[in-house]
C-alpha cells in the first residue's frame, strides 16, 4: 500500500489523529507506523483507555507519538476528549483525525478523508469501509442508528458507525461533549449537521478487527445499542422524563450485558445466548418507544418552526 500523495493546491495545514486504544498491543504498532506515512498527519496522540497489555508501551516503542494513559478503562469517548484536549496543546486549531487502533497497515489509506476537511469541502468527513472478513453481525445497531440519524437531521448516513472520521476544529467543539461510550459517532453526526456542518461519506480501503458472534461480540452489540439509543434520546429534544426512559434503558441493558458475560463463565454458551437475546428485547423495549416519541416531538417541532413547508 502507499501512502496518499499532498493534492496540489491544498493549503499546507496538518491534521492531528487521534488514536484511542484499548489492549491493542498487537495491532497498534503497525497502526502508527502507517499513520506516519499520511503527509497529512502532523501528530499522533494514542489514548490508552486502561488497558490490561502492552499497548502504552508499544505505542511509545513507535516514536514520534504523544501517549496520554486513563488509568483505568473509561470507555470510547472518554479516550477521545482526551486525545482532542492533547491535540489541542500540540497543534491548536488543527483538524483532529479519529483512527481505530486496529487499522494496522490500512491507515494509510485515510488520505481521501483528509484532504476534503483541509481544503474547506466539509466540516467532517466519514470513511466507508469495504466489506469486512469475518464481520458477523446481524444488523441492528446500525439499522438503528442509521433510522435514528435521519429522523433527527433528514440525512441517511451509509456507515453510521465508522469510527475513522476527520473534523475541523469547530465542528469538533460544536458537538462537545461528546456522547458517551459507544454512541459517539451517532451523536458526532447529529451534532455537526445540526450545527450546519457539512458531511461527506468517502469510501476508504480500511479494515479492521471484525466483531463476529462470540459472546464477548454480542455483549459488546448490546452494549453499543444501548449507547446509541441514549445518544439519540439525548438530542431528540423530548421532554426530561422521555431522557430518563432512555437513561433507564440504557442501564439495563449494560447491567444485562454484563450478565451475559458472568453467565457464560459460570454455566456455559447455551444459556447465555438465551441471556443475549433477553438484552436485545430489553433494549427494544425501552429503546424503540423512546426514538419513536423523539420523532414525533422532532417532527411536530419542525411543523411549528415551518408552518407552510
Amino acid at each position: 500500500m502507499t501512502a496518499s500523495q499532498p493534492v496540489e493546491g491544498v493549503p499546507q495545514e496538518l491534521v492531528v489523529a487521534v488514536v484511542p486504544a484499548k489492549d491493542e498491543e498487537a495491532r497498534i504498532g503497525a497502526t502508527l507506523a502507517a499513520l506516519r506515512l499520511l503527509p497529512q498527519v502532523g501528530a499522533v496522540v494514542v489514548v490508552d483507555d486502561g488497558s490490561s497489555d502492552q499497548t502504552a508501551h508499544v505505542a511509545e516503542w513507535a516514536g514520534q507519538v504523544e501517549v496520554v494513559r486513563h488509568e483505568r478503562n473509561r470507555g470510547k469517548a472518554a479516550a477521545m476528549t482526551t486525545g482532542v484536549a492533547r491535540a489541542q496543546e500540540i497543534m491548536p486549531g488543527a483538524p483532529v483525525l479519529f483512527v481505530d487502533a486496529d487499522l494496522e497497515e490500512t491507515a494509510v489509506e485515510l488520505g481521501p478523508i483528509i484532504t476534503p476537511v483541509l481544503v474547506g469541502m466539509a466540516e467532517m468527513t466519514i470513511a466507508v469501509l469495504p466489506p469486512q472478513q469475518g464481520a458477523a453481525g446481524l444488523g441492528l445497531v446500525v439499522r438503528a442508528a442509521t433510522a435514528g440519524i435521519r429522523q433527527l437531521t433528514g440525512w441517511e448516513p451509509t456507515q453510521p458507525l465508522s469510527g475513522q472520521r476527520c473534523l475541523t476544529r469547530e465542528a469538533l467543539l460544536d458537538a462537545m461533549p461528546l456522547a458517551r461510550g459507544w454512541g459517539v459517532e451517532v451523536g458526532l453526526t447529529v451534532d455537526v449537521i445540526r450545527s450546519g456542518g457539512r458531511v461527506l461519506e468517502i469510501p476508504c480501503e480500511v479494515r479492521h478487527r471484525a466483531t463476529g458472534r462470540d459472546l464477548a461480540s454480542q455483549t459488546h452489540r448490546a452494549r453499543q445499542l444501548a449507547d446509541v439509543s441514549l445518544a439519540l434520546a439525548e438530542r431528540s429534544g423530548v421532554p426530561d422524563k422521555v431522557r430518563e426512559g432512555g437513561i433507564e434503558g440504557s442501564r439495563i441493558a449494560r447491567e444485562q450485558g454484563s450478565r451475559l458475560a458472568q453467565t457464560a463463565r459460570e454455566r456455559g454458551v447455551p444459556l447465555a445466548r438465551r441471556t443475549a437475546s433477553q438484552v436485545n428485547e430489553q433494549v427494544q423495549r425501552h429503546g424503540r418507544p423512546l426514538l419513536d416519541r423523539a420523532r414525533a416531538a422532532y417532527e411536530d417541532r419542525a411543523r411549528k418552526q415551518h408552518p407552510d413547508a
